[in-house]
This record gives C-alpha cells, structure tokens and sequence, in this order.
C-alpha cells in the first residue's frame, strides 16, 4: 500500500476515533445528566407526598413503630427507599432497616442532602451507600420539624448508559470501518493519476521524452495531466530541436578540414572534431583533460591561455615534430555564452603549403641556376667571337659550344614546359591496349647510333608479358627518359635490361643498368626536380634534372606507381606499374 494512501486512511481513522470518544462522551455524561435531573425530580415528588403522609406524626422514639411502618409503605407506594431524620440528625426510620437496627444507623445530620434539607431547602446527593452497598441518588425535603429523605437505586441508569456507550462503541466501529474503506477508495482513485505521473515523470527523466499521462478528467487532476502533456510535448520538441542541432554540428565538424579544440574557462577540453585527432595524433578520449595532458605540445597551452587571458584572437604558428612533421597555424578566440566562457582553437594545416612554397623556392633557385649556366656559357662566348678577331677554327669551336648550350636550354625550357603541363592537369591521356615490350624495341632502335657510340646494349624480356591499359605517348616518354638516364650512367660494354612482367593486376616494367648506382641517402629524392646525384656528370651529359620528374607525374597519372631500387657500384633499376588490359572488361 503506498504511503500516501497510508497516511490517508491513518489520519481519517484517528479523526473517526476522536470524534466517536468526544460525542460518546458527551452523549454519556449529557444523558446521565438528564436522567438523574429526571429521576430527582420524580424523588422530589415522592419525597413531598411522604411529607405529607408523615405530616401527624412526630418524628421521635415513641412513635418509632409507627414512623417505620408508614416508611414500608411509603416504600412500596414510591418504589424509593424512605428515611425519617429528626431535626437532630438521628434515623427514626428507614424502610430497609428494622427498628432494632437503628441504634447503630449513625447520625446523617452531616449528610448533604440531609444538611440542607435542615436548612430549610430540599438537598439532592448521589453516592453510594454504606448500609446497602449500592450507589443510590439521594432527595431530602423539609417537613418541620424533621426531614424526610428518599433514595433509590442508581443501577438502572448505570445500565442504559453502560447500553449506550455499548451502542456508541458499536456505531464507532461501524463509522471507522466505513471510514476506512471510503478512506481507501477515495485515497486510491486519487492515486491512480498520481501514479500516472510517477510512471511519466519516471520514463522522462530515464530519457523517454515520448512519455505521456494521458489522464482525462474535468477536474484539477485533468488540467495539471494536460498541462504535463503538453510541458512534454515542448520538451521532447526541444529535445529533438537540440539533437538536431548536435548532430548537424557535429556533422560539420567530422568533415572540416581544420581541426576544431574548444576548452572552458578551466582549461579542460570540451570537444575536440576528428580532424583535430587526425593533425595531432590523439589517441582516446581527451574530453576534460588539459590541453597540455592530451596534445602534449606547449605551444598548443600557450595559444589557448592567450586566447582566454586576452580579448583579441590569437595567430600562432606551431610546428608538431614525429614521424610526419607537420605545420600548423593556430586561430584562437575566447567566447562568452551566458555563464559560459571558454576558448575555440582552429588549426589549419599548413604543412602542404610550406612545403610547396620551399618547393617553389627550389625550383626557382634550381631554374635560375640551370638557366644561368648555359645563358652565361652562350654569353661569354659569344662576346669573345664579338670583340676579337679570331681564327676560322677557333670561331667555329666557339660556335659549335654556344649551339651545344642553346640547344640545353632548349630541352631544358622543353621539360619545363612538359612539367607544368602535367602538373596543371591540363593534359588528357587515351589508355588503349598496349604492347610495352613492342614499344620498348621500337625506342632501342631509334636510340641504336646512342648505344653504339657508348658502347651499351640492351635486352628486352617482354615474352608472355600482357598488355597494358595506358596511353601510348606516355609510356613512350616514361621508357625513353629512363633508357636516356640508364645510357648515360652506364660505362662501356654493360647491358641494359628492360623487363615486362605481370604482377597482380598490373604490368610491371623494370629497366635495370649495370651502372654507378645510387646511393641510399638520394633515393628518397631521386624524383624531385632539378635532383642530381652527380651534378657534373649529368651536365656534362647534357641532362635538365627533370627527368625523372617528369616520369613520376605520368605514371601516376596512369594509374601506377614508381620507385628505384639501387646499389652504388653494381647499378640501379627503376620500376613502374601500369594497369594491365585484361582488368578491364
């Protein structure tokens, strides 16, 4: 049973209970009141017509025989117990008491009812009675001289009233078990909507906010159920509104570029988006934690405890050291919402940007440099043929060095000009089924007087090797600059090995020299542009340092990959995959 409807019935029974004792006791005490008031006034009367019975008779021990007998019937005539007091005190009868027994009745001039009657007015005293053992109401009136007194016996009023507190105790318990039940009905219709609301306010706060009371009644119980329902409603709305909001947000940020850090006015992170995860390399949960606890990198603290010391945003560079160096440029701004007050850090990477303005600034200092060298060569020369006389062999010695550097500067403005193109992405490929070990053969001859005049041969394994899906020119020019660099790098009577193969689903071509080979510390940026290993050599063999450059960027935009594998001294091989035509269908 619940508490509430505990205390309910608990309360009703106990108000039940003391309004049964306070109108049982009065009831009880107003109707002996009554009766006695009744019952003296008839005693009154008996008492008077004893007077007058007695009235010729005087009231001593001469007339004692007489006095008694009269009393009997006076008894018997009232139904009362009649007594007959001298004016001294003394009994000179008593309808109960033989004559004999009145020497030992003792004197009643000091009882109340006696007293008063002596007085002069009738006296009334209700006790109980040494000589019959009983309580006895007690009436006393004057009859000059003396007084006569009557009693009778208290037992019958004693008897209804012991019946009526029977009756009262009965419509008591009646009255209590009536207000019992209708105490527990009424106490569990009430419940019932409240425990509506339990079950509806027990499913909102576990985050059901579809929990409704549905209670309808026309009373105050029905308004506060409408009301709840409809407090309900705007919250599950809210709710949804929110949810709407965290997720759109929380959308936008698992997509941005930049790394988003928001920390509270403590310092302790609140959210962190992927991409922050990713550029800083955090691993589990960071939410709460410092900044310096979970990225590890004081230059990240010191910008956002500028950012919520100061009322201007905070610009920093930071450079984060590891495996993959990274740059990033840190934008920090504090923000105040309501009681709300925190930093937001957004952090851009940089660390394409720097990498390619070092590029640009290499290659521009690579350019300049391979452009000066034939420019100033050209130059000199060319003033020299200018400012003197000189003999018809040597001009033509002088001619002949300035076509071999005009000519250098030619194939070198050429590549540059390749390697923007395809850096641009403004040139389109055609694959088609393609034969590589057919091509290979048909650019050995074209570079047949090259070989014989180094000295170099060259052996194509090509057989049972699949076509290739790329474009024609392409692959021509990626064989051509890596058989051009294999010649070169090559010394006299050594082979040059060009292999086709499958491997997976791509065609893999090998072009292996028996040349200088590379060393280890240049491998890595053996494809850079303008990247020698041995500068003189590769000027002297009239090279641009593009080459392989230009290489790289045509076979990823076929769809393969390069790299060279290479030990100084027993040569190098360079490797390329290109997709094989048997993959598509």
């Amino acid at each position: 049973m619940p508490r509430i409807q505990r205390r309910l019935m608990i309360a009703l029974a106990a108000l039940v209970i003391a309004v049964s004792i306070t109108t049982g006791f009065w009831v009880d005490r107003s109707l002996r009141a009554r009766e006695l008031g009744h019952l003296e006034r008839l005693l009154g009367a008996s008492a008077r017509a004893v007077v007058e019975l007695v009235r010729d008779v005087p009231f001593d021990a001469a007339h004692e025989h007489e006095l008694t007998e009269l009393a009997r019937r006076a008894s018997l005539a009232t139904g009362t117990r009649v007594t007959l007091i001298a004016p001294d005190g003394s009994v000179v009868a008593d309808s109960e008491l033989r004559s004999e027994d009145l020497a030992s009745f003792g004197n009643h001039a000091n009882r109340p009812e006696v007293a008063a009657a002596l007085a002069g007015d009738p006296g009334a005293d209700t006790r109980r009675s040494e000589t019959v053992g009983r309580p006895l109401l007690y009436v006393a009136v004057p009859r000059p001289p003396g007084v006569v007194r009557v009693a009778t016996d208290l037992a019958p009023i004693d008897a209804a009233t012991a019946e009526l507190r029977s009756a009262l105790l009965a419509g008591g318990a009646i009255t209590l078990a009536a207000a019992l039940l209708l105490s527990y009905l009424i106490s569990h219709a009430l419940l019932r909507p409240l425990g509506a609301f339990h079950a509806a306010l027990a499913r909102l706060s576990a985050g059901e906010l579809g929990a409704r009371v549905r209670w309808r009644s026309n009373d105050e119980l029905g308004d506060l159920a409408r009301a709840f329902d409809g407090m309900a409603e705007d919250l599950e709305q809210g709710q949804s509104a929110i949810v709407a909001e965290r997720d759109r947000l929380a959308a936008v940020l698992s997509v941005m570029v930049e790394g988003v850090l928001v920390v509270d006015a403590e310092e302790r992170i609140v959210l962190a988006n992927p991409r922050l995860r990713e550029l800083l390399g955090i691993r589990g949960e960071i939410e709460g934690l410092r900044p310096l606890a979970a990225v590890r990198n004081a230059d990240v603290d010191d910008a956002l405890r500028a950012a919520l010391a100061e009322s201007q945003p905070v610009h920093r560079e930071i450079a984060l050291a590891g495996v993959e160096r990274r740059v990033l440029a840190v934008h920090a701004a504090s923000f105040a919402i309501g009681d709300a007050k925190g930093a937001v850090a957004v952090f851009h990477d940089m660390t394409e940007v720097r990498r390619l303005e070092t590029v640009r600034r290499d290659f521009v200092a690579n350019a300049s440099h391979e452009i000066k060298t034939p420019l100033t060569a050209i130059r000199g020369f060319a003033e020299t043929l200018l400012g003197s006389e000189l003999p018809a062999s040597d001009a033509r010695s002088y001619l002949e060095i300035i076509l071999k550097h005009s000519e250098r500067l030619s194939r070198l403005v050429e590549d540059l000009l390749e390697l923007s193109r395809l850096e641009s992405g403004k040139f389109t490929l055609e694959p088609e089924p393609l034969d590589v070990g057919v091509l290979a053969a048909k650019l050995c001859r074209e570079l047949e007087p090259r070989l014989r005049e180094r000295g170099v041969s060259v052996r194509i394994a090509a057989e049972g090797a699949p076509r290739a899906f790329a474009d024609a020119s392409a692959v021509e020019q990626i064989l051509q600059n890596l058989l051009d660099n294999a010649i070169k790098y090559s010394d006299s009577d050594r082979e040059i090995e060009v292999r086709v193969r499958v491997e997976g689903d791509d065609v893999r071509i090998d072009v292996a020299d028996q040349g200088l080979g590379i060393p280890e510390a240049d491998r890595a940026r053996i494809f850079e542009r303008f990247y020698r290993v041995d500068r003189g050599r590769s000027r002297e063999q009239g090279g641009t340092g593009l080459g392989l450059s230009i290489v790289k960027h045509l076979v990823q935009a076929s769809g393969g990959e390069v790299w060279v594998e290479s030990t100084p001294g027993v040569g190098s091989t360079f490797s390329f995959t290109l997709p094989s035509n048997f993959t598509r269908s």
